[in-house]
């Protein structure tokens, strides 16, 4: 065997690393991020944390002792502008605030987002607080959801859901059925937006069909979640 000489690459300053941690049981926001961050140089690595099967309030309470050990296994190497926590209904369960504290315990981070934190700051953007809600989930997870979004001043009093608690059957909801019920909930003279809620149901496809024919802005999981990270990432620079 030969022991061979190499050189070692310079780390590009510009491309600060952003870190993404997903639900073990998510199929979707990987590849929606795939699309959405295809142009973007900053690298962006992904950790696991373990989920349940179903989504009800005790499986998303039970990551809040999880998310620091996801967060320790994102790479080391230099310091993240930000993490995103991909779990828009365990985020309002948990909080926030607590959410961005358990991931900065292991991870040297300067910000924490979530998809319930994104998709407030991505609602002051556009100009719209009053939202037809869509989401896949019992109600029991429902209720906390609408109640954090209402803390933000959101107000959701129009929603629908499919009432699923499984995560392998949420993934697979088509994206006709997604369309046809966010612009039954989207047509209320009410509304001035719509979510569609869960990083796991699949969006990306359905948010220009949904607007085209409601003619109202639509935001999601996946896509205010990408959008406020790269803000983040860029207004940090």
């Amino acid at each position: 065997m030969s022991t061979l000489p190499y050189i070692l690459d310079a780390d590009d300053p510009s491309a600060v690393p952003m870190g993404l941690i997903v639900l073990q049981t998510d199929e979707t926001i990987e590849p929606e991020f795939r699309t959405l961050f295809a142009n973007d140089k900053s690298p962006l690595y992904v950790s696991r944390i373990p989920s349940g099967n179903e989504v009800n309030t005790d499986t998303l309470a039970q990551m809040e002792t999880d998310l620091s050990a996801a967060a320790d296994l994102l790479p080391k190497a230099r310091r993240y502008r930000v993490v995103g926590y991909g779990c828009t209904s365990a985020s309002s369960v948990i909080g926030s605030d607590q959410v961005e504290k358990m991931v900065k315990q292991t991870c040297d981070v300067q910000t924490v987002t979530n998809p319930l934190r994104a998709a407030t700051a991505c609602a002051e953007d556009r100009g719209v607080s009053k939202f037809a809600l869509l989401s896949p989930y019992i109600e029991e997870v429902n209720t906390p959801l609408r109640r954090a979004f209402a803390d933000q001043g959101i107000t959701m009093d129009v929603f629908g859901t499919f009432g699923e608690a499984e995560e392998a059957k949420v993934v697979r909801i088509s994206t006709e059925s997604v369309v046809e019920a966010a612009v039954r909930l989207g047509n209320d003279s009410n509304v001035d937006a719509v979510f569609l809620s869960c990083t796991n149901l699949r969006t990306l496809a359905a948010i220009p069909l949904i607007e085209k024919v409601i003619r109202k802005p639509v935001l999601s999981s996946n896509q205010s979640l990408a959008w406020h990270m790269k803000k983040l990432n860029m207004s940090q620079n």
